[in-house]
């Protein structure tokens, strides 16, 4: 069968070349039970990166330079400026010294009753 389309197939040609697929996945399905492998291929997932704010920031005055080189126009300066970006998840020093002064006093508890790990 020298380079044959699909179209070109008969429904009883198409029938028969199903049917022969599936035997093959069964086989193959066997095969790999027997073998101790998988019969579904692994899934592998990457996981993102998650950019900070001040990189987004960034990435997104750059953009906005792009779009405005190729429109030909330009933006303004306030926009062009990158501004820092606040941190979200920054501790007092209020709660620093209540966490460390916590530390301590489980250490000390810790070293009095002859531990070296807690």
């Amino acid at each position: 069968m020298p380079n044959m389309s699909i179209l070109d197939l008969t429904s009883e040609q198409l029938q028969k070349a199903v049917s022969i697929k599936g035997e093959i996945e069964s086989l193959q399905n066997k095969l790999n039970s027997i073998l101790g492998e998988s019969t579904t291929p692994a899934q592998t997932t990457k996981t993102r990166r998650k950019l900070s704010k001040a990189v987004r920031a960034k990435m997104a005055v750059a953009a906005k330079l792009r779009w405005a080189v190729r429109k030909g126009t330009t933006i303004p300066a306030s926009e062009a400026a990158v501004k820092p970006v606040k941190r979200a998840n920054k501790m007092s020093a209020a709660g620093r010294a209540r966490i460390s002064a916590a530390a301590k006093a489980r250490w000390a508890k810790a070293k009095a009753a002859g531990k070296t790990t807690l």
